[in-house]
């Protein structure tokens, strides 16, 4: 583990909070396992996320174990096993591709801290056409992206590329809104989410899932299809011969890790980050 990850895992272990109430820190830095990319780090007790500064995406995120769910990597022709991971990765080939980890088809966004407090932290991107921005706001239990402005005409989708538990192996699974039933991980969905519309994935060895929560329902496709190094799960998007894109207007998603892999409890946990 990258030295600098490895500070802050203890620092996140150790709560921060023997001589502080202070639970969402951040720090200007670099994601080295991405590639060396400059990136805004924030600390939380359940999680470091390593938001890209230049893309405005999601590059690591970090959980008490020191394991990244995403595992990004900017190399240029790594495809699933680095380039194209990301969340949200939303704008694709739509009057730009904006708000993904910077790789060598990332347009450019600008950024502004908006808020910055001890349990909050609002970071809101503008593409660099200025017809996008995207608002990031973290808190100690989650992280919420909401597409605040979206070109008129044009349409996004909302995505987790990544790695369960490090690296997608054929035992991790997921569960979704739909029903109650652990799903293998190569097992593909096609359909729209019931609300509220969730999905989360989990990896056997590991006593804790990643979720991702559609705050607003839809009538939209939801779909989810593995890939043999990441997940493709899309909110607004339909795969067929031509994917497709669905969302256009603002939108919020919540992401996090739930230390739990029963399906009660993840039901449970995504329904109060809406109350």
């Amino acid at each position: 583990m990258y030295l600098k990850k490895l500070a802050l895992l203890v620092l996140m272990q150790l709560g921060f909070s023997s001589c502080t109430d202070q639970k969402v820190y951040l720090k200007h830095g670099v994601d080295e396992s991405a590639g060396g990319v400059p990136a805004y780090v924030i600390t939380t007790p359940s999680a470091i996320y390593y938001l890209e500064k230049e893309g405005g995406g999601l590059s690591s995120m970090v959980d008490k174990d020191g394991i990244d769910w995403i595992g990004f990597h900017n190399e240029k022709g790594s495809g699933h096993k680095g380039e194209y991971r990301g969340f949200p990765n939303a704008i694709h080939r739509q009057d730009g591709n904006y708000f993904h980890a910077m790789n060598a088809g990332t347009d450019p966004s600008s950024s502004v801290i908006d808020i910055k407090s001890k349990n909050h932290l609002r970071i809101t991107f503008t593409s660099d056409n200025k017809k996008w921005q995207a608002q990031w706001d973290f808190y100690p239990e989650r992280c919420d992206f909401t597409m605040s402005k979206v070109s008129a005409g044009y349409k996004y989708w909302v995505q987790y590329e990544g790695v369960p538990g490090g690296e997608m192996e054929r035992t991790d699974f997921w569960y979704a809104s739909a029903d109650t039933i652990r799903h293998m991980i190569e097992e593909p969905y096609f359909d729209d989410l019931p609300a509220p519309e969730w999905m989360a994935f989990g990896d056997q060895k590991l006593s804790r899932m990643l979720y991702i929560l559609h705050h607003e329902d839809d009538n939209f496709p939801d779909n989810y299809v593995s890939r043999p190094d990441m997940t493709v799960l899309g909110f607004g998007r339909e795969n067929k011969k031509k994917t497709s894109k669905y969302l256009n207007t603002v939108q919020t998603f919540s992401i996090g890790f739930i230390e739990s892999t029963e399906y009660s409890i993840i039901d449970q946990a995504v329904r109060n980050v809406l109350e």
